[in-house]
């Protein structure tokens, strides 16, 4: 299995098979602390082959540089089945996050697993706003 695509952003959508994604972005500015981010997605684009099929259980953890996950369980079981005349299967997913909580700056990752296996890490960092600035 591979994953093609890993992103954070503020929406995504899977329509027939087409993951669109709208707002990439890797850095959240706020105020003040405790600060809240109202919602964003994590979009994933898997391609399994046929060594991959059978059950496998992926997920998604907002991870502190403390190591400590802070959101709630994110699961996704998949079970692959590929047809005699596919080569693969790409599979998209869609992750909608709403309310993330951070009580302080810093360095942050959301980390994919697969059956355990860690698949991918997107870095997150929280700063606060320079003077002056919009938040994102």
């Amino acid at each position: 299995m591979d994953v093609q695509i890993a992103s954070l952003c503020d929406s995504a959508a899977d329509y027939s098979g087409k993951l669109c994604l709208i707002g990439a972005f890797d850095t959240i500015l706020v105020r003040h602390f405790p600060a809240q981010h109202p919602f964003c997605s994590v979009a994933l684009r898997i391609v399994f082959r046929d060594t991959d099929e059978g059950k496998h259980l992926l997920r998604v953890n907002l991870i502190d540089d403390d190591g400590q996950n802070l959101l709630p369980k994110i699961e996704a079981p998949i079970d692959i089945r590929l047809p005699e005349n596919q080569f693969f299967a790409s599979v998209n997913l869609v992750f909608n996050l709403q309310g993330m909580r951070f009580t302080k700056p810093g360095q942050y990752s959301i980390d994919i697993t697969v059956d355990g296996k860690m698949m991918a890490r997107i870095p997150l960092q929280v700063l606060v706003m320079p003077e002056g600035n919009a938040s994102h």
